[in-house]
């Protein structure tokens, strides 16, 4: 690659693109919202929030100097990330945190981009953030699911038109967004019929000693918030839906 194409393909991930019309940005939303609430889609498409979730635990885990060993997505759509240093303070509590907060944040990380145009910057910020976690993947499933999603957002990227992308760029923020909740939802849910000893709320419970609720509801309170927040940043102005 010369340095013209070089130059070329800076241009075009840092410049701007032209948002979709506002059909294509309402109908990718209600595609998402369905697909969280569609329970055999929901299945699937859970697989992108748990990446998310194991990423962000991966993350913090790296900013506050624990040792990562590795990360394992599952078919069942569970994960676990596993890393070394103290057992308890403020690194392990972070990065304990950081599982149910990352996609709400990541969603409204997505509407922010969009919301400036940088639709292009976007989708390539979720390819470099899909290709230092795949360093970290240490089981089979987990690399499919990574490869196969940072494949199907380099082909839109790459090949598809301006219309194409911000569709799907609008999809991707849109369903982090929506989909926040629903596992903060299911978390409590098998807290309540005590399945879930380990979850990541009573870890912080017994790390912290604040209830496990309590984390719970920062979990559910910080999706409400983003996914307001991102509504707020990704519906389109009225002047735009009365043209």
């Amino acid at each position: 690659m010369d340095n013209v194409s070089i130059s070329e393909l800076w241009d075009r991930v840092t410049g701007t693109q032209p948002a979709p019309p506002w059909w294509l940005i309402i109908g990718v939303g209600v595609i998402a919202l369905g697909a969280v609430l569609h329970a055999p889609t929901w299945h699937v498409a859970r697989n992108v929030v748990t990446i998310a979730h194991e990423g962000g635990h991966a993350l913090i885990a790296l900013i506050t100097g624990r040792k990562l060993d590795g990360i394992k997505l599952h078919s069942d759509t569970s994960g676990v990330t596993v890393s070394r240093g103290k057992p308890h303070g403020p690194g392990m509590v972070f990065t304990a945190m950081a599982g149910y907060l990352t996609p709400p944040l990541l969603g409204l990380f997505f509407a922010l981009l969009i919301a400036d145009n940088r639709i292009t910057l976007m989708l390539w910020f979720s390819l470099a953030l899909l290709a230092a976690m795949l360093i970290m993947i240490r089981n089979a499933y987990g690399a499919l699911s990574v490869v196969a999603t940072g494949a199907i957002i380099f082909a839109v990227s790459w090949f598809g038109g301006a219309k194409i992308q911000g569709g799907f760029a609008y999809l991707a923020a849109w369903f982090l967004l929506f989909a926040a909740a629903r596992p903060v939802i299911e978390l409590q849910r098998m807290r309540s019929r005590r399945m879930a000893p380990t979850s990541d709320a009573d870890q912080l419970a017994h790390l912290t000693g604040v209830p496990g609720m309590a984390w719970v509801t920062l979990f559910g309170g910080t999706a409400l918030v983003a996914l307001v927040l991102g509504v707020l940043l990704l519906i389109p102005d009225s002047s735009v839906l009365s043209g």
